[in-house]
Formats: C-alpha cells, sequence, structure tokens
C-alpha cells in the first residue's frame, strides 16, 4: 500500500499507534538539517526519538523520503512522514513512544547504509522489544528506512 494512495488514519490503525485522528491540513515542516556522515544522520534520529522531539526527527527527511513499514505500508514524502511521527512522538499511554527508549543492540554499516538491532526498555514495559531498523543515508540526511517496528507488539503492563 502506498500511503499516497490510502487514507492516513487507517495507516495509523494498522501501526495500531492510537491516533485518534490525524491531521488534515499541511503542518509546517522544520528546515531540513544536514548531518556530517551517514552515523551522524542515525544518531541524530535516534537520540531526537528518544527525546520526542519532532522537529529533529522530521529535520533529517529530504522531500523524496520513502519509509517502508510492515504489512506492505509505505509512506511516501516528507509531509506524509511528518504526520506519520507527530503520531510516534506522543506519550506512550497514547500510543506513542515518549517515555520509552530505543537502545541499540547491534549495528552493521554498509556505505551510506546502517542497520540496527534496537531494543525498546521502559519502566512501563512487560519486557523490552526487539526490532530492526535499516537507514539509508544520502548528502547528510534520512533518504529512505525499512522498519519491523509495530506499536501493537509492544507488551505494556497493565
Amino acid at each position: 500500500m502506498i500511503v499516497n494512495d490510502m487514507k492516513l488514519s487507517s495507516l495509523f490503525v494498522l501501526l495500531a499507534l492510537g491516533a485518534a485522528s490525524v491531521m488534515e491540513a499541511q503542518q509546517k515542516l522544520p528546515p531540513m538539517k544536514k548531518q556530517a556522515t551517514p552515523m551522524a544522520v542515525v544518531d541524530e534520529h535516534l537520540d531526537a526519538l528518544n527525546k520526542c522531539d519532532w522537529n529533529r526527527l522530521v529535520a533529517q527527511f529530504p522531500d523524496n523520503v520513502e519509509i517502508f513499514l510492515p504489512g506492505g505500508v509505505d509512506v511516501i514524502g516528507r509531509q506524509k512522514v511528518g504526520e506519520l511521527f507527530q503520531n510516534v512522538v506522543k506519550p506512550a499511554k497514547e500510543g506513542g513512544v515518549c517515555g520509552l527508549t530505543f537502545e541499540r543492540v547491534h549495528t552493521f554499516v554498509v556505505g551510506n547504509t546502517i542497520t540496527i538491532h534496537w531494543k525498546i526498555v521502559g519502566p512501563g514495559l512487560v519486557e523490552p522489544y526487539h526490532g530492526t531498523d535499516a537507514y539509508i543515508t544520502k548528502d547528510g540526511l534520512m533518504a529512505s528506512q525499512v522498519t519491523t517496528f509495530v506499536r501493537g507488539d509492544v507488551k505494556e503492563k497493565k
């Protein structure tokens, strides 16, 4: 599925991000900010994710970014990626990841592509949640990402 051809609300239900509604109007995106190396791009991404900093997350994506999610869902374009991350940076109790921490388990670098096995930890989790991302960088930005992350699979304490 290509996000450009489906309603974003369907995407968020699919991802179990817990979004009640999606911003319909075009949001103002932050200026792009290039990093010096491919690893710096990924470091910025993970740090911004752990700090729930939407502006820093979206600043690293070019206009033609593509993110490949589980279930055959493709999020194409900077605007759509910005909308996706608006829900990701919500508090964990609202279906986002704020308050949880992504920690690297293993990193493998091939050129401008960095693959990371990570785990999510946090006081509200029953157990760590493991996943893998491949980050494809180009010209100091995050050109593409492939992820195994499914928010609904994270086991939280009741």
